[in-house]
């Protein structure tokens, strides 16, 4: 058995090869283009490596080009964790010394002693991996929108309240596309002060509404014109032109993030399991794709459902250790399903019943509002689990079998 680690660079890449009892076959350092895979493929094939019989390699990263030419076929790649790598490079020396070839022997090592304890990258179908991309950089773009909303709400706040006010009761704030052409048109409250019904009527119609149109247009008059403090009339310009800036950033972001999230609608529900995740409550489109990027589809990744909820981040982790006994949160998980079970389990409580039933119960045990929420998305996500695994949909009263008699 021959085992191959790869310490990863931006520029190259390190390569060793061993053999079963851990004596160095061959190191090369490859660069980071065409001809260095090449190489890489010339040299693993020189030792060995065939379409049937590949030799697995471990590396410290999970994505870029060079993953993609090794995961071609049947070959298995190991994602190491750094941290986990280093950890590693204490077993074979005191002296704390360190190079790129000799933590790509480190990694061949891993493999060599710990294989069955490392899970190599699943076997997700194009398709789900094009979905995953999509769904990453979709929640990627819908957090740096209310990264910017937010810088643009402090900037606000310091100068121009009334904007504020005025757009409180909007659905997504700053975001709209009318606090946005408004902002656009005045960015200081003087010049709000001074805007005519017909410059904020023209400024809605641009951003889109159709509807109730007069009755924003007194409302937002009558909040621009109120009675709040002001800066002095150089700085409030000052921070009007900052403003203008932050709305070029905070425009581009939420074109963004429609243009990704139209993708997503697009791509996601030609997958085959798309149905069987929109069955359940809470589950959307978009909703949906993130749960399935982080997932997958390959269906040996996880062992039980036992494994896909330790991933999750949603099942407790048990510390024991002589007389002490604790039970906590999972810290080490992965943080984009954990967000998106955070959001299905919150959605769920009021679309289902037997979710609902299953969080009020765990209140009433004592558990605080997020605990309830995570014990609802442990038990939601084993029911997924178990539904892709059997091609099945999602049923109420076979999930919730005791919480809907006793809502009954």
């Amino acid at each position: 058995m021959i085992y191959c680690g790869i310490d990863w660079a931006e520029k190259h890449h390190d390569v060793a090869l061993i053999d079963d009892a851990g004596q160095l076959l061959a190191k090369r350092r490859i660069t980071d283009n065409a001809a260095g895979y090449k190489l890489l493929l010339d040299l693993l094939a020189e030792y060995g490596d065939t379409a049937d019989n590949p030799i697995p390699v471990a590396i410290e990263t999970s994505r870029g080009l060079l993953v993609a030419v090794l995961r071609t076929g049947k070959r298995k790649v190991f994602a190491v964790n750094p941290m986990s790598a280093a950890r590693y490079r204490d077993r074979h020396g005191v002296s704390r010394k360190k190079s790129d070839p000799g933590d790509a022997l480190v990694l061949a090592n891993v493999l060599r002693t710990d294989m069955p304890m490392h899970r190599p990258l699943p076997a997700d179908t194009d398709l789900a991996r094009a979905i995953a991309v999509l769904a990453r950089a979709q929640q990627d773009a819908t957090w740096n929108r209310q990264q910017m909303a937010n810088q643009l709400r402090s900037l606000l706040r310091e100068y121009f309240p009334a904007a504020l006010d005025a757009f409180t009761g909007w659905q997504n704030g700053l975001c709209r596309p009318e606090a946005r052409e408004l902002l656009k048109l005045a960015p200081t409250p003087s010049q709000a002060a001074r805007l005519s019904r017909a410059q904020v009527r023209s400024a809605l119609k641009r951003a889109g509404r159709s509807r109730r149109i007069d009755v924003e247009v007194d409302r937002l008059r009558a909040v621009f014109g109120g009675d709040y403090a002001h800066q002095p009339p150089l700085v409030e310009v000052a921070l009007g032109k900052q403003t203008l800036a932050l709305l070029r950033q905070l425009e581009a972001a939420c074109v963004a993030a429609d243009e990704l999230a139209r993708a997503v609608e697009e791509a996601f529900p030609q997958h085959p399991d798309a149905e069987t995740i929109c069955s359940f409550p809470g589950l959307g489109v978009q909703l949906g794709a993130r749960i399935l990027a982080e997932v997958g589809d390959d269906r040996d990744r996880f062992a039980d459902a036992r494994g896909l909820k330790a991933y999750a981040g949603s099942a407790p982790v048990t510390r024991a250790s002589g007389k002490k006994h604790h039970v906590g949160r999972r810290m080490v998980k992965n943080d984009r399903l954990n967000h998106a079970g955070y959001l299905w389990a919150f959605s769920a409580i009021t679309a289902s019943e037997g979710a609902g039933a299953h969080y009020r119960r765990r209140r009433e045990h004592g558990d605080w509002h997020a605990q309830a929420q995570r014990h609802l998305f442990n038990r939601m996500i084993g029911q997924l689990y178990h539904c892709l695994k059997e091609g099945e949909l999602f049923e109420e009263h076979q999930a919730f079998p005791s919480s809907l008699a006793a809502a009954a």
